[in-house]
């Protein structure tokens, strides 16, 4: 079957709003935890998150053989490990949260911790953020504020994995960061205040 030849303009058509922008983004952890009292910045964790991932979405597969054959029916959904990566400040201020965090589900000196899930488990939230004030903008009047392209929820998450940060005389012209890898129950893509947004 014949196909259209595309043009340059024809693909500049269909690049809405200049495309998303993996640098455009902010992530944020609203609340702390309720079990013990650990002092949590979000809005210093927003500013240091230099990294972070829009969540994969994956169905395992079931072989089921027959004949020889084997047929591929689809399993259940499973959610991956979501990390992000953190510029370490002076005053070691998310670090210390998120090892405070850890040390509430296991302590480090003993087997012991908390044994309620809804104690040490919280939501977090990915913002993929636009160039303009709003989706397909070709402006923005209000440099204040921008409305997500898109928000994603992660649902019941916990730090399973503080990295090591590596320290040595070699090493010049370069800020400390370490990453953090959460266990995540499951994540759902929620409404903007945008027309044209879906839900999944």
């Amino acid at each position: 079957m014949a196909r259209e030849i595309r043009t340059i303009s024809d693909f500049k058509s269909k690049l809405l709003g200049g495309a998303a922008r993996p640098n455009l983004f902010e992530v944020s952890i609203p609340t702390f935890p309720t079990a013990g009292t650990i002092a949590w910045d979000d809005d210093t964790f927003s500013f240091l998150c230099k990294a972070a991932a829009l969540p994969a979405s994956n169905i395992a597969q079931i072989d089921v053989p027959f004949r020889g054959r084997i047929l591929k029916v689809a399993g259940d959904r499973t959610f991956d490990t979501w990390t992000v990566t953190i510029i370490n400040d002076e005053d070691f201020k998310l670090r210390t949260s998120f090892e405070q965090w850890m040390n509430q589900i296991s302590k480090l000196d003993n087997n012991t911790g908390a044994t309620n899930p809804a104690s040490y488990m919280t939501d977090a939230y990915v913002y993929q953020l636009g160039r303009g004030q709003s989706r397909f903008s070709t402006e923005n009047t209000d440099a204040d504020s921008v409305l997500p392209l898109r928000t994603y929820k992660f649902f019941d998450i916990f730090p399973t994995n503080v990295s090591q940060i590596d320290l040595s005389y070699d090493t010049s012209d370069t800020i400390e960061e370490y990453t953090v890898e959460f266990q995540v129950q499951y994540w759902q893509a929620e409404a903007n205040d945008q027309t044209g947004i879906a839900v999944v």
